[in-house]
């Protein structure tokens, strides 16, 4: 029997956005096929009559739905889309144990179960749903759409490739057989470590205090993650991290091996100015190469953007909503 866990779940609204009067907001639990309980956000436009298309949203990796995946969802549902912003499983308000670990399979289906969860919804027309997938959850949302066939729009915003990151380092810079070999070794030593001490020792969220030589990347992220634009106090980056092991998966295993069959519409949209930027364009490239279903794929470059002004609009409105209105329009009716 699929049984639901009765999870804690705050009642206040604690985001790092605004409560927008034009939605309804409501706190509801769903569960993937791991029998690991989600926590979600759920936003659905006032007024809005008969069933609606549906977006599931998540990330950014190692962030909670009370940051820029909540964001996103309100916005969209202010727009006329029944929205759901979710926790990945073993973190924030979601189930599941120990806490502060990742997994490609787990957290691919994480998206699915938010699919289960908006095609069963009386509100929701089954036949047009979306997703978005910010930062690390980009690369897991297009996975998704890889698999789900029931996935008819995807959108990828300032994207990571988490398989690509953590087996070839920033920039591929240690892309090679003696760097991907130290790193699982450093991973294998650390789980008997972890044992031993029974606890798992956290890796470490954005550096604080942040250091004067600092590359702009961490700067991007210790503005948004570590100060009022953006802290929350479950989100992984904002404090303590992801366990040291909590990655280890991903150095063996790559999210976009079959993106390029994905035959439903993906828009991969990042700032030219992010330090990720290079993970969008080569996710596009590889996607669009010898496919059959390239018609419906976007990149979109946004001049002057970073990382983190696709979180929250960094203060300059940089996110494109009115381009993800009509994206999810023409390709959810």
């Amino acid at each position: 029997m699929i049984k639901i866990e009765n999870l804690n779940l705050t009642q206040d609204w604690d985001k790092t956005f605004p409560k927008s009067d034009k939605v309804e907001h409501s706190k509801v639990c769903f569960v993937n096929r791991y029998g690991i309980t989600l926590a979600g956000d759920l936003y659905v436009p006032k007024a809005a009559e008969g069933k609606l298309p549906a977006i599931a949203v998540c990330g950014p990796f190692g962030a909670v739905k009370e940051q820029c995946s909540g964001l996103y969802a309100q916005t969209m549902a202010e727009r006329g889309f029944l929205t759901l912003a979710f926790d990945p499983s073993f973190t924030g308000e979601s189930g599941g144990f120990p806490r502060y670990m990742a997994s490609p399979d787990i957290n691919t289906e994480d998206f699915m179960a938010a699919v289960d969860y908006l095609s069963l919804h009386e509100r929701v027309d089954s036949e047009r749903i979306g997703i978005i997938g910010i930062c690390g959850w980009g690369g897991m949302a297009l996975n998704t759409a890889a698999l789900d066939t029931r996935v008819k729009a995807t959108v990828a915003s300032t994207m990571y490739d988490m398989t690509r990151v953590n087996a070839k380092g920033y920039f591929d810079s240690e892309d090679s057989e003696d760097a991907r070999y130290a790193k699982r070794a450093a991973m294998c030593a650390q789980r008997l470590e972890d044992l031993r001490a029974g606890e798992y020792r956290l890796g470490g969220g954005v550096v604080d205090p942040l250091p004067e030589d600092a590359p702009f990347f961490v700067k991007d992220y210790y503005d948004y993650y570590k100060t009022a634009r953006g802290y929350h106090p479950r989100s992984l980056n904002s404090n303590g991290g992801w366990n040291v092991i909590g990655c280890e998966s991903f150095l063996n295993q790559p999210i976009l091996q079959y993106s390029r069959e994905i035959r439903s519409a993906v828009l991969v949209m990042h700032g030219d100015a992010a330090h990720s930027c290079y993970f969008g364009k080569d996710a596009y490239a590889d996607m669009v190469k010898d496919s059959k279903y390239a018609a419906n794929k976007e990149l979109l470059l946004i001049p002057g953007a970073t990382h983190t002004d696709l979180y929250d609009g960094g203060g300059r409105n940089a996110i494109p909503f009115d381009k993800l209105e009509r994206f999810f329009a023409q390709f959810l009716n």
